[in-house]
């Protein structure tokens, strides 16, 4: 029964906390690229965006730029949730694998390594299809305390 009621606080604690960060995300780059939060915890999160014809490029596919920063802003999701303080990307290594057109593409993004004030994180955007379109990795810097 604890268990229960810990598991609840918890996922409590951390909606409020996403609302925060949809209010403050408001006007950024963030509302301005499209993503949504699908789930979101300590651990893992996932986030969605429609892809739209604002989002591709001259040859008609979604933007490298695009997929970028899906994968850091999942990833960025997560460390946010997990440190509750500011945080930066430090580095962000990005695999394209395939291309996308358009229509919803989901990344999904979960801690692999923490120590110190360093987090490694890694995150996969696929399409419709469930194929796999973009692999990263990143590394994000604690910047307080």
């Amino acid at each position: 029964m604890r268990v229960a009621e810990d598991f609840a606080a918890e996922q409590a604690d951390i909606e409020r906390h996403l609302a925060k960060l949809e209010e403050l995300a408001s006007g950024t780059f963030w509302s301005e690229l499209g993503c949504e939060v699908v789930f979101a915890h300590a651990e893992k999160a996932a986030i969605r965006l429609r892809a739209e014809q604002r989002h591709l490029n001259l040859i008609g596919i979604v933007h490298g730029g695009v997929l970028m920063s899906m994968l850091d802003n999942a990833m960025g999701l997560v460390v946010m949730i997990a440190c509750r303080e500011k945080t930066v990307t430090a580095g962000l290594n990005t695999h394209f694998l395939e291309s996308a057109k358009s229509g919803n593409l989901v990344c999904e993004a979960e801690i692999m390594h923490r120590i110190g004030r360093t987090i490694t994180l890694q995150a996969t955007v696929k399409d419709e299809e469930d194929r796999l379109i973009a692999w990263g990795s990143g590394t994000y810097r604690i910047v307080s305390r």
